[in-house]
């Protein structure tokens, strides 16, 4: 469970260069229909690559990490994050397939309130590069 803050959400924002209101100021997230500040979308990233990371280090996966290249990834979002949110974040392996010598792992991430409401998914296709080969 990541409990979302008003000072992570800031930190965020900090880090990005997003200067808009919503993101800093209750009042003005609040004038703009949210009941606290609002994360910006790619905030979820925090959870997303927790979870992969988490995915692909778990060694009955076997994967080498020296030969993983990130192809792809995408998102859907449901809701916006806002402070206040308590959220979970599952992870899971959508599919595995190899083609011309290279893996293709699809993860895909399913982030909601910890009461179930989603906020947002994410899939990631990863590609482990000459699979099986030794170095």
């Amino acid at each position: 469970m990541y409990e979302v803050g008003r000072a992570k959400i800031k930190e965020f924002v900090d880090a990005i260069g997003d200067t808009d209101p919503v993101h800093r100021d209750p009042e003005a997230a609040r004038a703009a229909g949210f009941p606290d500040v609002v994360a910006p979308p790619t905030f979820t990233t925090i959870l997303n690559l927790e979870l992969i990371n988490t995915i692909v280090s778990d060694p009955k996966l076997g994967l080498d990490y020296g030969r993983m290249v990130h192809g792809d990834q995408s998102f859907e979002y449901h809701r916006p994050v806002v402070a206040g949110d308590r959220l979970v974040a599952v992870g899971s392996v959508q599919s595995i397939m190899s083609r011309a010598g290279n893996d293709f792992i699809v993860l895909r991430a399913e982030i909601t309130t910890e009461s179930g409401e989603p906020r947002v998914t994410g899939t990631a296709q990863l590609v482990v590069r000459d699979a099986g080969v030794d170095s």
